[in-house]
């Protein structure tokens, strides 16, 4: 199996994505160039758009974590575990877990505040979540065991995260409690699955 080089290998995207965030956190967003970007990490910007088409995509890095998780919770299941069953264990792990895709990681709040200043970033991470959309209905699609809508369930999970994760990013932004953020976060989770589940 052939290497991987180092400069067009997963650690350098990893490398590139920690200098972004750390530049786009210390000057915001649009106060960065893709050039400033690369020559802090020490690439070139053609290696930079290599690994990140868009300039957004430095900072909204984790799209591709998103797709391989809704992708694992279809594909991956174990026999007589339904897809919501699922997609439930998955999201509550990622809470439990505080991972970034949680909302409620120890970085969420400079995080989400960053999002918030800039329209651009505002305006791919809702072309993410219609990009995952579309990801999770034809992982469905294709699944024999699953004999529902897949466009609708599909719709309807992303729609009900995306709900969560602003509510989130909106307390923690004014700086409540994470503790109590948390909670109340993974609380609506459960209630959205009971919809999802029963019906609203």
């Amino acid at each position: 199996m052939p290497r991987t080089s180092a400069r067009g290998g997963p650690q350098t995207r990893a490398r590139i994505a920690e200098v972004a965030a750390r530049l786009f956190l210390e000057r915001g967003f649009d106060g960065v160039t893709v050039a400033e970007v690369a020559r802090e990490a020490g690439v070139s910007s053609v290696t930079v758009f290599k690994h990140f088409p868009r300039k957004e995509d430095l900072y909204l890095d984790r799209a591709v974590d998103a797709v391989e998780l809704l992708r694992a919770a279809v594909r991956d299941r174990a026999p007589g575990v339904d897809v919501l069953a699922s997609l439930r264990d998955t999201t509550i792990r990622l809470v439990d877990d505080r991972h970034p895709l949680s909302g409620v990681n120890e970085r969420s709040a400079p995080f989400f505040r960053t999002v918030a200043a800039s329209p651009s970033l505002v305006a791919r991470a809702r072309e993410i979540a219609y990009e995952l959309e579309r990801t999770l209905a034809e992982e469905l699609d294709r699944d024999p065991a699953y004999d529902g809508d897949g466009e609708l369930l599909a719709a309807c999970f992303i729609a009900g995260y995306g709900t969560v994760l602003v509510a989130t990013a909106r307390r923690l932004i004014a700086a409540e409690p994470p503790g109590a953020v948390v909670d109340d976060q993974r609380a609506r989770f459960e209630r959205l699955f009971d919809a999802l589940r029963n019906g609203f």
